[in-house]
């Protein structure tokens, strides 16, 4: 079959995928869409600011810097307040709304969010048909889950309900619950759907490399990918990717570092600055030797000055 890719977003990762990485990412590669960290719905609709502050972009019609269109994600369990929420996001310039079924946090499961509700499609079906029948025909809806929660035995069934309710797209996290982020991630599972619903998938999951992407596309049986991990740890794998371009070296990494650096102490999360950065070195290790050693340098500084010097020796 055709192993070559179509479109490539960005994942909506919980503490990491802010508005500030997405824009570092999406300058440098020429990702399709990028999703937001989610937006917890419970029993309101929520203030314009709760939305302005988790997407900026939507003061720039939805776009980043780059024109990569962005997608508001909510996540919660009453199709009502998120059918409500999802209008304000669209009125305020999301293209397209995404609905979270994936999270695996415990706080976010305790409280009837998330994966948990992959335990019952019935409530996925309600979710899905209450929200997309608020929407208008242009606005697309999507989903995003595992492969379940305990194991996939209730997979078909999820991805049955989400068709029934009229989704547009839906993407798989190929683990269920349970896994976690433990690898391998189970493509085959996305294979298993080829022609049976109405839905434009997008495979999720243990993609590091182009050859992972390669295998990814084989096994899943669908051109379009998700970039959660991989994106951190090669910051240009989109590209690298879509056959544009070779894996960063790290003299160009040392200088996306230092961007990151000078715009993250501009921000409003300054404060967070040191943990950041930490995190992402993390990431890159997996990539990149000079990443870990650069940690391992930082590891026990408290000083913004001095971690920036150390990111500025970096070459």
């Amino acid at each position: 079959m055709n192993t070559q890719v179509n479109k490539i977003i960005l994942a909506p990762m919980e503490g990491v995928a802010d508005a500030l990485m997405r824009k570092l990412l999406t300058d440098i590669n020429h990702f399709d869409l990028c999703i937001t960290e989610f937006v917890r719905i419970i029993d309101s609709l929520l203030p314009e600011r709760v939305f302005y502050k988790l997407c900026p972009e939507l003061h720039n019609n939805g776009y980043t810097e780059s024109k990569t269109p962005v997608r508001v994600q909510l996540l919660g369990q009453e199709p009502n307040y998120l059918a409500e929420n999802a209008v304000q996001a669209i009125e305020l310039g999301s293209h397209g709304i995404d609905l979270n079924f994936g999270c695996p946090a415990k706080a976010v499961n305790k409280s009837r969010g998330g994966a948990v509700l992959l335990k019952t499609p019935e409530d996925i079906y309600r979710i899905v048909s209450t929200v997309k029948s608020s929407l208008s025909s242009e606005d697309i809806l999507s989903a995003k889950i595992r492969l379940g929660f305990d194991d996939a035995s209730l997979f078909d069934e999820i991805v049955s309900a989400i068709a029934s309710a009229n989704a547009d797209q839906l993407t798989i996290h190929a683990r269920t619950k349970v896994d976690g982020y433990r690898p391998p991630a189970y493509w085959h599972h996305i294979g298993s759907l080829e022609k049976k619903y109405d839905l434009e998938l997008i495979a999720n999951g243990e993609i590091w490399s182009a050859e992972d992407a390669k295998n990814c596309i084989k096994e899943a049986k669908t051109s379009n990918l998700m970039l959660g991990r991989g994106a951190l740890s090669l910051p240009n794998l989109a590209n690298v990717i879509k056959g544009h371009e070779r894996a960063m070296p790290w003299i160009d990494m040392a200088d996306l570092l230092r961007r990151y650096a000078n715009l993250e102490l501009q921000g409003d999360k300054s404060y967070y600055f040191s943990s950041r950065m930490k995190q992402w070195l993390r990431y890159l290790k997996r990539q990149y030797p000079q990443a870990e050693a650069l940690f391992f340098a930082i590891k026990t500084m408290k000083s913004k000055e001095d971690i920036l010097a150390k990111i500025n020796e970096q070459q």
